[in-house]
This record gives C-alpha cells, sequence and structure tokens, in this order.
C-alpha cells in the first residue's frame, strides 16, 4: 500500500510517499510560494539502483489544484518519476493542525468531518483554512479514494480535566472552547512508540517525558503511553520559549502593552507570535546563529540561551513532580535531535532526580534512535529522530483497515 501524506498550508503544500511495505519513503516535495508572483516545487525522490534524485520547476502557481497537479507530475515523470499513475496511491493522510474536542482520534474524511475542520477554524485561523484546501484538492484529484485527516490535537484528548482547564469563567470552555489542546501530536506519538521498542516494553506501560523542541516547540508528559499534560495551550503560541513566539507569560502584559504603546490587538498577538521568544530577546531566533554569538561574547545572545535552557526544564521539573514514575526522557525535532549543547544543558546537575548523561555518546550521536545516558542511569535520555509523515501514513493505513476498504 502506498499512502500520500499531505501537510497543507495557505500557500503551500508539503507532501511525502511512502511505500507501507516496508516503510519506504519513496519521495518528499514541496509546494511553495502558492498564489505569489514566482512559485516553486522542489522534490526529492528514491528509486531502488538509483539513489536519490532532486528535481525542481519555478512557476506561477495559482492555487492548490494546480500545485497537486505538478507534484503528482513529478510523482509520475516518466524518467524520474516514483510511480506509473496516480491510481498506485491507496490513500490520502492529511495533517490537521486543530480537532477541537469533536476528533479525539483519526478519521476517514466525509462531509461531516469537513464540516467540523471549519468549525474549528476559530481555534486555529492560521491553520485550518490551509488544510482545508489541502482536502478538498485531494479529494477533487484523487476521485473514490479513502482521505483520512490525522489531527495534531488528537493525540493531547488524553489530558485530564485538572490539566487542560483554565481558570476562567466556565462559559468561555462552555461557549467558546477555551482550553488546553496541545499540538505535535503525530510527532509525540510517534516517539512515544520508538520510546516504547527502545525500552523494550508495551506503550501502554511507559512514562516519558517528550522534548520536542525545534523552531516551535512542545514538551509532554506521557503516562502508559497516553498524553497527561503538554506544554503548548489553546494555541501554539503558549509553553516554552520558542524561535519568535514568546512561550508563556503574564496576560497582563498585554493590557499593559495595549495601553502604553496604543497598540490594537491584533499588532500585540503578532508581537508576541512573530517578533518575540529568541528573536525578541537577541535579533536571531536560529540557534546555530545564537551558538556562534555567544563563542563571540554577545551578552544578549547567551541571556537568550540561558533563558531557552530555563523554560525547557521548567517544564522537565514539573512533568518529573506530575508522573512520578519515569522511564524516559527524550529529546526530538530540529534543536531536540541536532544540539548536543542543548541536551547536556537541559539534563545537567539532575542525578539526584535519575537523569545522567554521557557526553561523549552525547556529543557524538549518530542519528540513529538511541540513548545518550550512561547503562547505570535510573530513568534514559534517549535522541529519537521524529517522523510525523510516517505516524500519519501509519494511523492512515489502520483507519483505512478498519473501514474494510
Amino acid at each position: 500500500m502506498k499512502i500520500l501524506v499531505l501537510n497543507s498550508g495557505s500557500s503551500s503544500i508539503k507532501y511525502k510517499l511512502i511505500d507501507m511495505q516496508g516503510e519506504v519513503s519513496m519521495a518528499y516535495g514541496l509546494v511553495d510560494r502558492i498564489g505569489e508572483a514566482a512559485g516553486s516545487i522542489v522534490q526529492r525522490s528514491w528509486t531502488p539502483g538509483s539513489g536519490s534524485y532532486t528535481n525542481r520547476l519555478e512557476r506561477i502557481i495559482d492555487g492548490h489544484v494546480m500545485g497537486m497537479e505538478l507534484a503528482l507530475g513529478m510523482l509520475t515523470a516518466a524518467d524520474t518519476g516514483v510511480i506509473d499513475t496516480p491510481d498506485q496511491i491507496a490513500a490520502i493522510g492529511h495533517r490537521v493542525v486543530h480537532g477541537g474536542e469533536r476528533f479525539r482520534e483519526s478519521t476517514r474524511i466525509d462531509d461531516d468531518v469537513i464540516a467540523g475542520v471549519e468549525v474549528c477554524i476559530p481555534l486555529a485561523p492560521l491553520h485550518n483554512p490551509g488544510c482545508l484546501a489541502g482536502i478538498r484538492t485531494a479529494m477533487a484529484l484523487f476521485h473514490g479514494k479513502p482521505q483520512v485527516a490525522v489531527f495534531d490535537t488528537a493525540f493531547h484528548q488524553s489530558i485530564p480535566p485538572r490539566a487542560f482547564h483554565y481558570a476562567l469563567p466556565h462559559a468561555l470552555y462552555a461557549e467558546l472552547g477555551v482550553r488546553r489542546y496541545g499540538f505535535h501530536g503525530s510527532s509525540h506519538s510517534y516517539v512515544t512508540a520508538e520510546a516504547a521498542r527502545l525500552l523494550d516494553k508495551s506503550v501502554d506501560l511507559i512514562n516519558l517525558i517528550c522534548l520536542h523542541l525545534g523552531n516551535g516547540s512542545s514538551i509532554t508528559a506521557i503516562s502508559n503511553g497516553r498524553s497527561v499534560d503538554t506544554s503548548m495551550g489553546m494555541t501554539p503560541l503558549a509553553g516554552v520559549i520558542m524561535g519568535t513566539r514568546s512561550g508563556d507569560i503574564d496576560p497582563a502584559i498585554i493590557a499593559h502593552v495595549a495601553d502604553k504603546k496604543e497598540l490594537p490587538l491584533k499588532k500585540i498577538m503578532d508581537i508576541l507570535t512573530s517578533e518575540s521568544g529568541l528573536k525578541g530577546i537577541c535579533g536571531l531566533n536560529d540557534l546555530r546563529d545564537i551558538h556562534q554569538c555567544c563563542a563571540a561574547g554577545d551578552e544578549r545572545a547567551r541571556l537568550a540561551l540561558d533563558m531557552l535552557i530555563h523554560s525547557y526544564r521548567h517544564y522537565l521539573g514539573a512533568y518529573l513532580v506530575e508522573l512520578g514514575r519515569v522511564d524516559a526522557v527524550v529529546f526530538t525535532a530540529g534543536i531536540g535531535e541536532n544540539d548536543p549543547v542543548v541536551r547536556r544543558r537541559v539534563c545537567e546537575n539532575l542525578e539526584n532526580l535519575g537523569i545522567l548523561i554521557d557526553d561523549n555518546l552525547n556529543a557524538g550521536w549518530d542519528g540513529a534512535a538511541g540513548a545518550i545516558s550512561p547503562p547505570e542511569s535510573p530513568i534514559k535520555v534517549f535522541v529519537i529522530p521524529t517522523n510525523e509523515e510516517l505516524e500519519i501514513a501509519r494511523q492512515t493505513a489502520a483507519i483505512v483497515a478498519r473501514k474494510g476498504v
């Protein structure tokens, strides 16, 4: 079975074609700048015997339908394609950012599901419209093929009420759905299964703290394989410091800034989302640049790194208390996988809490899922590369099988 995974935004489509026999990635592509003056599509494909091949095209792409048609053209190209016809694609799995409380698991897409995703647009106004554009495009191009929505928020629907409610008037929850939802669910789900494999335990028996650290970051407490708390909230703005997002702040700051700077609410939200975080502290949002500036003695870069580590450790400590028993701490995503300095500093001086790290294993991590803690560490420390597309494909295949398609 070959499954096409789509992650559609307002002006882009990321896609990956996966052969579920062996879970082999066949091609990965990005359709970018849809509806702009200069669009592009880049696809990297893998074929047996000939290795990888990168195909590029630059042209105006006037909509998602054209973008997806161009992607299919690359996937089926006579010389560099990986399939002969689109009919070889058995199903399509869609990443959908927000499913609210209605969608507690992945689901086969029909008109009711589309309507439900539309209802959730106020909870994710920057993301769900793009997801819907991708769904409608795929349904138009793949007539009769099963399509499955995999929700970022679904993995966190197991969070108990004590952790997902905010201390606000209950009517705001009842009428507007104001609560903690959490995100990066596909990543946390994939990494949980991989950690269970490394621990040689059943998923439903493991307790983890999973640090998905990237330009957008979330930390999740996992008890018996299920999310019980997570750092992101009603939106992906909450939680730890991120590349350009503030993370947790005193909400009174918003009123104070609005009053003193005479700024409208939308401008303040833009600042919190796009001008804050690491960028707000030191002007840089890429940790590679921040490390270079730290080495050169830049005090604001050093402050940004110190604040970032502090925010990570804040949630790590909270979830150690919340879970009580922890089998492993897991680092994943762009920063979690690629920054040994961050991993070392997050785990520093936690020996009394059962967390030890091997500096040689940490610095020499080779890219394969495995431990960077010594054998005697009571709590294992793993680095596990995330694979959200494969997790979406797995859930899509499971839904298709359940429906008897």
